[in-house]
């Protein structure tokens, strides 16, 4: 599939997403997401890909939202099949099953700010803002934002963002635990690349399982979600990685991971 308002290139195990739009600030219409879910499936199904890396075109914006000019137009039936269809494509990249980020370059605002949360990690230029700003629109996050907010950083940070709709900056973003790391614009990708190399460096099929026990324990109960984390640990010690990893140990070398 040709694309034409996003950039997807991999190399080096590496896939990267840009969101392409400049003169709307990256802004997300029905077509975008359409062409987000199917590169998403294909990274998915890429074996080469061991790392998504997602961020916006230009040095403004990651994504600023939604677009107005299509949300607009929505009616009652309309409007929920859009945010169904948003949350859909959002939960692809959430169960991809390879670790994420979003390189937050500007503006993440709404449909943007949900996208980073869908992310496994994140990581932002000082200088960028986000915020969910729906309700200043007359409607709320509908691509996952109030749920995904809640999780990652908890409910009086959620009821903040979604009641206020106001614009936080990076640092206050940082604080709150909704960016992992915080970096001068100038050094934003250099910064995101070496912990992209930090996850290249670790163990494919434990990367997967430790992302999967903590998405799916938050619903849990502490003991329900301990006997599911002892399940995981138990798969990952059947692969071939678990025992190049332990044998790397011990042999004082580096370990080469195969995904096995």
């Amino acid at each position: 599939m040709s694309y034409e308002n996003i950039l997807v290139t991999t190399e080096g195990g590496v896939g990267k997403v840009v969101v392409n739009r400049p003169k709307v600030m990256n802004a997300l219409n029905h077509q975008t997401l359409t062409e987000m879910s199917h590169a998403f499936d294909a990274l998915a199904n890429d074996d080469s890909v061991r790392v998504v890396v997602i961020t916006g075109s230009g040095d403004k914006a990651f994504i600023a939202g939604a677009d107005i000019n299509e949300l607009a137009k929505m009616e009652a039936m309309g409007a929920k099949d859009v945010a169904f269809f948003g949350q859909q494509v959002f939960t692809k990249l959430e169960r991809m099953g390879k670790p994420t980020i979003a390189m937050i370059n500007g503006f993440a605002l709404g449909g943007g700010m949900e996208l980073a949360l869908a992310c496994t990690l994140r990581t932002a230029s000082s200088t960028a803002r986000v915020g969910l700003p729906e309700v200043s629109l007359g409607i709320i996050p509908g691509y996952g934002g109030t749920q995904r907010l809640a999780r990652v950083a908890g409910p009086g940070v959620a009821r903040e963002w979604v009641l206020t709709g106001d614009m936080y900056s990076a640092e206050e973003a940082h604080r709150v635990g909704v960016v992992n790391r915080l970096f001068a614009p100038e050094e934003l990708e250099e910064g995101t690349m070496n912990l992209v190399k930090t996850l290249l460096s670790r163990a494919p099929v434990a990367l997967r399982l430790g992302m999967e026990a903590i998405t799916r324990g938050i619903n849990m109960s502490q003991a329900d979600g301990e006997i599911m984390e002892s399940d995981m640990f138990g798969l990952a010690s059947t692969t071939a990685d678990m025992r190049e990893g332990m044998t790397a140990f011990l042999e004082k070398r580096k370990p080469a991971f195969t995904g096995k």
